[in-house]
């Protein structure tokens, strides 16, 4: 076979097995949805994506990971990106720029990602999992902040940056899945890495419409 047949047939193969990680996820989401997390199991799940359990396993470790885990929504590849913003950027502005194709890839999988919001957040025994991941995540991002704007990584400003933009993407996620994803996660995202660049001032709350009530005599 040559080099040309080859790789039409590789990226087929691809193709396919991420149809069967996204049919198992979806599986996962929408089972736990409905009955809790403790009454799911993998075989329900396999089932219900029409593949077997061994292939359950061959995807995923185990049944919490085909709910939180997405390989479209990758960590690394963020972390390069981060690491390709050119240094005149200020850090700020530079993560929230990292993290575009990452809130792109979430928003064309729409459905699935406010189906996993809602199934982490009625399944608290998710969120370890969840913060794990982060932790590991946040630590890289320090030290490339670090070397961005040229501070030792024991420095505060990377540390606090790292937790506050983490803390600013997790609350518009949040918003999102309230909102139904109404808004655009994208400009949630904005509105959060504004109030931090503006140095997290008070809100100052619109006025009120209410017509003002007329005494009687």
């Amino acid at each position: 076979m040559t080099a040309h047949a080859a790789a039409p047939t590789a990226g087929l193969r691809d193709r396919k097995k991420q149809q069967t990680r996204d049919a198992l996820a979806t599986a996962a989401l929408r089972l736990v949805a409905e009955r809790g997390l403790e009454h799911v199991t993998v075989e329900e799940i396999s089932a219900a994506a029409d593949v077997s359990s061994r292939t359950f396993f061959n995807y995923f470790p185990c049944k919490d990971d085909a709910l939180v885990a997405d390989h479209s929504v990758d960590s690394a590849r963020f972390l390069t990106r981060l690491a390709q913003v050119p240094p005149e950027v200020p850090a700020l502005a530079a993560v929230r720029s990292a993290l575009g194709e990452m809130i792109d890839r979430m928003q064309a999988d729409r459905e699935r990602w406010l189906l996993r919001m809602v199934v982490i957040e009625r399944n608290p025994a998710l969120l370890p999992r969840l913060v794990a991941a982060g932790v590991e995540t946040e630590r890289t991002m320090t030290e490339l902040v670090a070397d961005r704007v040229g501070v030792p990584p024991d420095h505060h400003f990377p540390a606090v940056l790292a937790a506050v933009t983490g803390a600013a993407f997790r609350s518009a996620m949040l918003r999102w899945a309230a909102g139904d994803g109404a808004r655009s996660l994208s400009d949630l995202v904005d509105d959060a890495f504004e109030t931090l660049a503006a140095g997290l001032p008070d809100p100052h709350p619109a006025p009120s419409t209410s017509i003002p009530s007329v005494p009687t005599s």
